[in-house]
């Protein structure tokens, strides 16, 4: 609208000038400035032409930096989710391989136990009658030093020789005379019987309480009258041996009734004096009582403590049992000990039955004494020398 009315007027005035008679020298310069003028519109419509192209293609640069953008964030999107799906991805394939590598490890242990059951199976029959014989051996050395016997020792040695003699085989020649070595070596050897030394310290604990103490009050036991009578030793017959016995004898059978009646008050009366002197005997033998005592802490026992003492040599010989069916020799032998010394203190040594158990508990100290249990080294070298196939 601008332009057009801008042009109007010159189109006018041009159509004026061409009417009216214009000097040579202002039409030129009419027309000059038309031209310029008619370049400068020309140039700003190119301009806005430009203008307009420039800014259409600006705002397609926004709209595809617009798209581009929102491709790229969606792109992000994606990536994201394919990285968060390649890590779980990830992880899932560690654990598969981890649940792999166990798999193979278990593979190979299964592998390993069947090679080792594979050559088990493929040995000789003298490999496994080798590997027999030591096994039995060393679980019977473990059945030995348990119990503290040497039987379960001997019992294996003599099986496996008997063994050795069924297989027939040359080269375990050696072990069968490694196995008599060892026999013959562990039946030397001077072992505890404990069964025996068991029941013998229970004999003992049974006879504590019939013991005499040193400082007990001797008994004698009552005579009867008839036993008085008995101990009066009768006056022997005579024998007849001469003519002059004999006369004797048939003055005295044709004596007077007087005479033997004397006689018969004689023996009523030395029986009567008999039966009185052992009742007077009996009656003040434990008035006067003369005794030697060594310990003299022995004598001032108290009656009722000689019950807690026969209690407390109970005790001694119970844990000096324990501690031998328990293999501690050292603890029993100090528990006996300690029991002997208590009987030659405080009971009569004078007496049997204390001599006995005296003599009993030494004989059991010394029987204590527990010597180092036999090994069947040589059998278990000669067995090792074999197995090793030389």
């Amino acid at each position: 609208m601008t332009m057009a009315e801008t042009d109007t007027p010159p189109t006018t005035a041009g159509a004026a000038d061409a009417a009216s008679p214009v000097p040579p020298p202002a039409a030129a310069s009419a027309r000059t400035s038309q031209v310029v003028t008619g370049l400068a519109l020309a140039l700003a419509a190119a301009s806005a032409v430009a203008t307009g192209l420039l800014w259409q293609r600006l705002g397609q640069t926004e709209a595809e930096l617009a798209r581009r953008g929102t491709d790229t964030l969606a792109e992000a999107a994606a990536a994201r989710a394919l990285a968060a799906q390649a890590e779980a991805q990830t992880k899932e394939l560690q654990a598969r391989l981890g649940v792999a590598e166990i798999r193979l490890s278990e593979v190979t242990l299964q592998r390993s136990q069947l090679e080792e059951l594979m050559l088990s199976v493929s040995r000789s029959r003298d490999d496994s009658l080798v590997q027999d014989l030591e096994s039995a051996l060393r679980l019977a050395v473990q059945q030995s030093q348990l119990t503290g016997s040497s039987q379960p020792l001997i019992s294996a040695l003599q099986g496996a020789e008997q063994r050795i003699e069924r297989a027939a085989q040359p080269r375990l020649n050696p072990v069968q005379r490694a196995i008599a070595r060892d026999v013959e070596r562990i039946r030397a050897a001077s072992l505890v019987d404990v069964p025996a030394l068991a029941s013998r310290l229970d004999e003992l604990v049974r006879s504590i309480d019939e013991l005499p103490l040193r400082n007990a009050v001797g008994t004698q036991p009552a005579l009867r009258p008839d036993a008085a009578v008995a101990a009066v030793p009768p006056t022997p017959a005579p024998v007849a041996a001469t003519p002059a016995a004999a006369q004797a004898v048939e003055a005295e059978a044709s004596g007077s009734a007087w005479e033997g009646a004397w006689s018969r008050f004689n023996d009523w009366r030395a029986g009567v004096m008999a039966r009185w002197w052992a009742h007077f005997r009996q009656g003040t033998a434990d008035l006067i009582r003369v005794s030697r005592i060594d310990q003299p802490d022995a004598a001032l026992l108290a009656p009722e403590q000689s019950h807690f003492l026969r209690e407390n040599i109970k005790l001694k010989l119970l844990n000096a049992r324990l501690g031998m069916l328990a293999r501690q020799f050292d603890t029993a032998q100090s528990d006996v000990q300690a029991a002997q010394r208590l009987l030659e203190r405080y009971f009569d040594t004078a007496a049997p039955a204390t001599r006995l158990a005296t003599q009993t508990l030494g004989q059991l100290y010394q029987d204590l004494r527990q010597d180092a249990l036999p090994r069947p080294d040589d059998t278990l070298a000669a067995l090792a020398v074999a197995a090793s196939g030389r």
